[in-house]
């Protein structure tokens, strides 16, 4: 894309200041884009106040739930719907949960064109209320869609929409998890920021492309960023990010590659809910490969309190937010085939340093809100003032490639055991060469800080070909309990690390 940051940056400060009256004229004027320019723009941002986009009409804004539903994208009318181009794109209209637009424009030729907003574009139900249409209305966001399995069937693989959230499945899974271009003082008791993409800039795809590109200008209170998507959908949907951030403050709390996902029960806590579905999660775990090659396991949880846990490190291989059982009865849900989410991988670019990866636990009692967030913290705050750059690399689908070969821990139960006295802990491992000879072959490592499991007892599971770990916990009067486990052989790992924090 050609160069032109002077009249990118002004054309860009120009639609901030206007005056109402002018900005919808402007915003649908050609200007010239680059990644530079957007750096460069992001910049520029940082050293000035922090000024949020307007809001759009009340009426949008009070919309209800079911009401918002009543208005949607009429994917006839979609971009390049008519032009032979392997990607078409969607819209969604703002209000309800997005009281802010987000300006997305359309990039060709090294020049970007603004959407104006379009009611003619949407369809809707008799009973949806006639609301104004001004130049404060707008999108809240987009979703992309391609030929993925049949000629002429564009389906949809990607959607940004709302704050810096956006999402990604792999060929034919349901959207489960999300991700965010910056998590902000997440857990923290002085409350969360949630920076918001303020502009989208999707590339036009040029024909037989397979890498869509997408970039956005990110502003909030805290810190501005610039960051560029180069999103490759199969069966493993492949979204390469890099992006540079600038905080207007000094900011000691930040998270880096942030993902988002629900936790209700699973054989972990099923005693707390009365429900007939065995387990309800969009992710069942964080995995964590470390920089000194380890494999963790770390099966989430519901706490009744917030909990907030930390896996130092320096420089991690990767981590995520992971959905290992793919078995229709492994939750029994006919319509929201938690089977079929996706799993989301973190492989990060070049040296990340030394911080924690970091799990943060809410409180949840419905599957309709999301209580799991993960990321990477650094140690070291990131100062104002400066340019901060990071890449990664997202892998949404099922199980990431190039890990250690180790036995995967398949489940975790925890629960009374026969006396229904003390508390039971069994994790199923499957099957590996490792364990050819037979569990006695295999050293067991349990450990917790507190002393409170005993040693445990290994055993093949019939019911999965694989072995299974038992041991009992103690808390006493412990509020909480970290426990650790492992099989190793001849003084090797042969299994993941795994890691729990039992709550009372």
């Amino acid at each position: 894309m050609t160069l032109n940051r002077r009249s990118f940056l002004a054309t860009l400060a120009a639609l901030a200041a206007a005056p109402a009256q002018a900005r919808d004229e402007m915003v649908r004027a050609e200007v010239p884009f680059s990644r530079d320019g957007l750096r460069a723009e992001a910049r520029r941002l940082a050293g000035a106040p922090y000024a949020p986009m307007r809001d759009v009409p009340q009426g949008w804004r009070d919309l209800t739930y079911d009401q918002y539903r009543m208005i949607w994208f009429n994917a006839q009318k979609a971009i390049w719907s008519n032009e032979p181009r392997p990607l078409q794109l969607d819209l969604f209209a703002a209000g309800l949960y997005f009281p802010r637009p987000v300006q997305i424009a359309i990039v060709e030729g090294g020049l970007a064109r603004t959407l104006g907003f379009d009611l003619s574009l949407f369809d809707r139900t008799d009973r949806f209320p006639d609301l104004p249409v001004d130049d404060t209305m707008g999108y809240s966001g987009l979703r992309l869609r391609a030929e993925l399995n049949k000629r002429g069937v564009f389906e949809e693989f990607t959607v940004f929409q709302g704050a810096s959230y956006f999402r990604a499945i792999g060929n034919g899974q349901t959207y489960g998890l999300s991700a965010r271009g910056l998590a902000l003082s997440t857990g923290d008791p002085e409350g969360e920021e949630f920076p918001e993409f303020t502009h989208l800039f999707v590339e036009a795809p040029v024909a037989g492309a397979t890498t869509f590109h997408v970039h956005a200008l990110l502003d909030g209170p805290s810190a501005t960023g610039a960051y560029s998507f180069a999103i490759t959908p199969g069966q493993t949907t492949q979204i390469e990010v890099s992006a540079t951030l600038n905080p207007r403050i000094d900011l000691p709390h930040v998270g880096l590659a942030p993902l988002t996902s629900m936790f209700l029960f699973d054989d972990t806590n099923r005693h707390r809910f009365d429900d007939f579905r065995p387990a309800v999660h969009d992710s069942e775990a964080l995995m964590v490969w470390n920089g000194n090659g380890e494999v963790l396991w770390r099966p989430l949880a519901n706490p009744r309190s917030l909990q907030v846990s930390g896996f130092v490190d320096a420089d991690p291989r990767g981590f995520g937010l992971m959905q290992r059982g793919r078995r229709a009865e492994d939750f029994a849900d006919l319509e929201a085939r938690y089977e079929n989410r996706p799993s989301l991988w973190i492989t990060p670019r070049g040296n990340w340093g030394p911080g924690a990866v970091r799990l943060v636990e809410i409180p949840a009692e419905r599957e309709i809100y999301d209580n799991i967030v993960a990321y990477w913290r650094p140690r070291d705050p990131l100062a104002a003032g400066a340019e901060h750059g990071f890449d990664y690399s997202m892998a949404w689908g099922d199980e990431p490639a190039g890990l250690p070969d180790v036995a995967r821990v398949t489940n975790t139960r925890i629960g009374k055991g026969f006396d229904r006295q003390g508390i039971v802990c069994a994790i199923d491992f499957a099957d590996h060469p490792a364990f050819a000879d037979g569990p006695e072959a295999i050293t067991v490592h349990v450990s917790s800080p507190a002393g409170a499991v005993s040693p445990g007892v290994l055993q093949r599971n019939p019911g999965t070909g694989g072995l299974r770990l038992a041991f009992s916990l103690n808390p006493g009067n412990a509020v909480a309990v970290e426990m650790r486990a492992q099989l190793v052989r001849s003084g090797r790992p042969v299994s993941e690390v795994w890691l729990y924090r039992w709550t009372a």
